[in-house]
């Protein structure tokens, strides 16, 4: 597996109204199910969804839209979501901040799940930010095992193999309306 996924990071324990209360190293946190404050980066190329076929320790091979990361401390500072958004879209889609045409947040989900196949629990205050890119997704295959491109319909059809693969985040971002 990745070298990434083996560092220490710290990112911010929160409460369920988003408040941060703390900091917890990032393994430990997805070991113990600790509520923290993540993000997930929905990625459009020409007016489709960029479906990553994830590859990570924590709910391997789902789908997720796009990619999903942390606000990291960094020297006992709290990245902004910004920040980590674009850090994330670098290190897992090899993006840069002008090859986006829009940059949206769209708020927050709160959701807890636990991998059927590891050890680790997402309990999360999940950021969903939504982006238009100017140039073709080319995603960092040690992040990924592939893409797909797909319209809201497709990505919404509870009867498809897409939606019936998709991380549990994904799917409370379509019920709560968030993509």
């Amino acid at each position: 597996m990745n070298d990434y996924y083996k560092k220490e990071q710290i990112i911010a324990r929160v409460d369920k109204t988003g408040k941060i209360i703390g900091e917890i190293e990032k393994w430990e946190a997805h070991r113990k199910g600790v509520l923290h404050k993540a993000l997930t980066i929905a990625l459009i190329y020409n007016n489709k969804l960029v479906v990553q076929h994830r590859k990570h320790p924590a709910f391997d091979s789902a789908f997720d839209v796009t990619s999903s990361s942390h606000q990291l401390f960094i020297n006992g500072q709290l990245q902004t979501t910004i920040e980590a958004t674009l850090d994330c879209l670098k290190r897992e889609w090899n993006l840069e901040k002008t090859d986006i045409s829009e940059l949206k947040n769209l708020g927050s989900i709160y959701y807890q799940a636990k991998d059927a196949n590891s050890e680790f629990t997402e309990h999360e205050m999940c950021e969903i930010l939504v982006a238009k890119l100017n140039v073709e997704p080319k995603p960092n295959l040690n992040f990924a095992y592939g893409y797909l491109l797909v319209n809201k319909q497709e990505l919404q059809n509870k009867n498809s193999e897409i939606y019936k693969n998709l991380a549990p985040w994904v799917k409370k971002m379509i019920e709560e309306n968030k993509l």
